[in-house]
């Protein structure tokens, strides 16, 4: 592809990624059973129950939710160091930059704001806190086929990009292997990082965001680019199956 075709776009996982720790895990350690949590995460990455189950099994564990005493738990949590300098060069080259996320909205709206980039597009679970404390969770992304993520992020994807646009995805965590597998490129660390090179994915690792720029802007400034072509096969399949 020739340098003045390009039109690079970013998909990104948030907990673990944009976010310094995953929220969506400490949230129900912090604030509901500690052991019960364990027990679901660990069903769900076994693959013994989908990650919408294990989001209604989560959040049955929280008991009275104390919504001040979580949003001054959430003002203690940070993000990578470099996700702002990232955030300014795609304005810069007017990069297109996607949040996807299988966790829920409340926590990542609440640090969105904080930190100036709810503006961006944002895709979650949801979650509604009732007057008793309670936590209901909703998944208006799903899909029926996919039992990885309840937030079908390779849907994200494939509803927003064409094959003449470079994607690239950004992720840590189990949640982002699916999806992944739909970009051209990817930035891995973590759990991402173990499944690519399990399966001779090709992947580039990095540390914080400011990492990734330097990359970037390499692809950005060669004369020409080298898609995946195992990346316009599963694309033209997800396509035809409709």
């Amino acid at each position: 592809m020739q340098n003045e075709q390009r039109h690079f776009k970013f998909y990104i996982d948030f907990d673990g990624t944009i976010s310094t720790k995953d929220i969506g895990e400490h949230m129900f350690v912090e604030f509901g059973d500690a052991k019960k949590s364990y027990e679901i995460i660990k069903e769900w990455l076994d693959g013994k129950i989908s990650s919408q189950e294990s989001w209604i099994q989560l959040c049955a564990t929280v008991k009275d939710f104390d919504k001040a005493k979580f949003n001054k738990y959430l003002d203690t949590c940070t993000i990578d160091e470099g996700f702002k300098n990232f955030l300014n060069y795609c304005t810069k080259y007017k990069f297109d930059t996607t949040i996807v996320s299988d966790g829920l909205d409340y926590y990542i709206d609440h640090i969105s704001k904080k930190n100036d980039f709810a503006h961006l597009d944002i895709y979650s679970n949801k979650v509604v806190v009732d007057q008793e404390g309670n936590l209901t969770p909703s998944f208006p992304y799903t899909d029926e086929e996919c039992k990885d993520c309840a937030n079908c992020k390779r849907n994200h994807i494939l509803n927003s990009s064409s094959d003449e646009d470079i994607t690239i995805y950004i992720g840590d965590g189990w949640s982002d292997t699916c999806a992944a597998q739909y970009c051209d490129f990817i930035f891995a660390k973590r759990s991402l990082l173990k499944f690519c090179e399990s399966n001779s994915i090709p992947y580039y690792p990095y540390k914080t965001f400011d990492d990734i720029i330097k990359i970037v802007e390499n692809l950005r400034t060669k004369k020409k680019i080298k898609k995946r072509n195992q990346v316009r096969l599963k694309r033209r399949d997800a396509y035809m199956q409709g």
